[in-house]
């Protein structure tokens, strides 16, 4: 599925196409008496496994996702994955100030709306709640390792929600077919043997 998304350049002229970024991984359990509770905001008090992934989504088109450490280190991926001319759709959020320089940016505060005067991310939130479905409800927890695999899929599966599935299975086919053995999963589902 990631192999059609190789080098995808979204937007153009005069299209739209919506930033996000959703966060994932990196859970830590409270204790269960609360004077011996930490303040999770704080970095010290986290793990360190927690990621972002972050979907640039042309309306009516095509996504394209990535993960980070943040959302602030995804600007070089946004600059490049989406074509000037766009109009980009992104929340109020600070890490998406630099992106004011290159694009025509309407921004959606959702503090006072979801949606208002055309602005919106609702397309970038309908990938996220179908990526935290797959986590949630059918699969398990996504290791690291993995989340860009998953975020790759779920991007794929929404592009293509109105393509009938014997038409993915033929080009899902004729993708793997075109690939050698994948360097992540090999040995995936393969438990060591000790002697």
């Amino acid at each position: 599925m990631a192999e059609e998304m190789k080098g995808r350049v979204v937007g153009g002229d005069g299209k739209v196409a919506e930033v996000d970024g959703g966060y994932f991984g990196g859970y830590v359990k409270p204790a269960n008496q609360k004077e011996y509770r930490r303040d999770r905001r704080y970095a010290r008090n986290q793990n360190g496994k927690r990621k972002v992934v972050v979907i640039v989504r042309e309306r009516g088109g095509n996504s394209m996702p990535a993960v980070f450490g943040s959302e602030s280190q995804a600007a070089a991926f946004i600059r490049a994955r989406i074509a000037k001319g766009s109009v980009v759709h992104a929340d109020e959020a600070s890490s998406w100030d630099g992106l004011h320089e290159r694009f025509e940016m309407t921004r959606i505060n959702y503090q006072e709306a979801y949606s208002l005067d055309g602005a919106c991310t609702n397309m970038a939130e309908e990938y996220f709640n179908r990526l935290r479905r797959a986590e949630i409800g059918i699969h398990h927890p996504i290791a690291g390792a993995y989340l860009l695999r998953y975020a790759q899929e779920s991007s794929w599966r929404e592009d293509n929600h109105r393509v009938s599935n014997g038409d993915q299975v033929s080009r899902l086919a004729s993708l793997a077919m075109k690939r050698g053995k994948s360097v992540d999963f090999t040995g995936y589902w393969q438990r060591h043997v000790a002697d």
